[in-house]
C-alpha cells in the first residue's frame, strides 16, 4: 500500500515542479491544446455525421418495421460514439506526447538534472526524427494493447452488476497503467530502456503505477484538466523512472523514492 501512495505523490510532485518552474509549464501546455483541438473536430464530427454513418454501414436494416430501425441504428450511433470517446482517452496521452516530443523531451531532462545529486540527465544522443520514429512505434504497440483491454471491458460492460460495478474500476486501473508507461516512457527511452523492459518494470510495480495513473485517467475524463497536467504529469513520471531503475534522487522525489521501496 506504501507504494500506492509515493505513486500519488510523484502525481503531485511532478505538478509542484512545473507550478516552480512557469516557462516549462507553458511550453508544455502547446502540445495537449494542438491534440485537444484535433480530437474536439473529430468528436463533433462523430456526434453530427455518426448517425448517417450508421445509416451507410447497416442497409439491411432498411426494411425493418418501426420503431426497431430507428432503435436498432440508435443504439449503434451512440456505441459509436462511446467508443470514439473511449479511444480518445486511451490515445489522447499517446499522441500528445508525439506531437510534443521535443517539449517533453526538454522538460523531461530538466526534471532529471533538478534531482539529479550530480546535476546530469541521461541523454539519447539521438536525431530527433530517430526519437520520434521510436516513440510512435512503441506507442503504436501500446495502443493496440489497451484497446485490446478496451473491447474486452466494453463488452463486458453489458454484463447485468458486474458492468456496472467491476469493470468500470478495472477500466480506470487499464487506463492508469497504459497512461503511466506512455508517461514513463519519455523518461526511459532516453535512457535505451525498451517497451518490453518497460513493461516489465511497471507490472513489478503495479501498485505504484496505480497510484499515479489511476487519479491521471479519472481527471482526463474533464474536458481541459488533461491539457493543464500533461506537463506536470510528464514531471512526476520522470521522477518515478528514477525509482523505478532505482537512481538516486534528491530534492524533490527523494523522501518518496525511499518509501515507494520494491517490495
Amino acid at each position: 500500500m506504501r507504494d500506492l501512495g509515493a505513486g500519488f505523490r510523484y502525481l503531485l510532485a511532478g505538478q509542484r515542479w512545473v507550478a516552480r518552474h512557469g516557462r516549462q509549464f507553458g511550453f508544455g501546455l502547446l502540445p495537449g491544446l494542438i491534440t485537444l483541438v484535433l480530437y474536439g473536430a473529430a468528436l463533433v464530427a462523430l456526434a453530427l455525421w455518426g448517425e448517417d454513418l450508421v445509416t451507410w454501414a447497416t442497409p439491411f436494416a432498411d426494411d425493418w418495421s418501426s420503431p426497431w430501425s430507428g432503435l436498432f441504428r440508435g443504439f449503434l450511433t451512440a456505441v459509436l460514439f462511446a467508443l470514439g470517446l473511449l479511444l480518445s482517452v486511451l490515445t489522447f496521452t499517446a499522441v500528445t506526447l508525439l506531437v510534443g516530443q521535443p517539449f517533453y523531451e526538454s522538460l523531461s531532462e530538466k526534471v532529471d538534472r533538478d534531482v539529479s545529486p550530480d546535476g546530469t540527465a541521461p541523454e539519447s544522443n539521438l536525431p530527433l526524427l530517430r526519437e520520434l520514429w521510436i516513440s510512435a512505434r512503441d506507442s503504436l504497440r501500446i495502443v493496440v494493447r489497451a484497446l485490446v483491454w478496451a473491447v474486452l471491458l466494453f463488452a463486458l460492460g453489458f454484463v447485468p452488476v458486474l458492468g456496472q460495478t467491476v469493470v468500470p474500476v478495472i477500466g480506470f486501473l487499464v487506463t492508469g497503467f497504459f497512461l503511466t508507461e506512455e508517461l514513463t516512457a519519455v523518461a526511459l527511452q532516453r535512457r535505451g530502456v525498451e517497451v518490453r523492459e518497460r513493461l516489465g518494470l511497471l507490472r513489478s510495480r503495479k501498485t505504484l503505477v496505480w497510484g499515479f495513473g489511476t487519479p491521471l485517467a479519472v481527471a482526463f475524463l474533464v474536458p481541459f484538466v488533461a491539457v493543464f497536467l500533461m506537463p506536470g504529469a510528464v514531471a512526476g513520471a520522470t521522477l518515478m523512472a528514477r525509482d523505478l531503475l532505482g537512481e538516486e534522487t534528491a530534492g524533490e522525489g527523494a523522501g518518496m523514492s525511499e518509501e515507494g521501496v520494491s517490495p
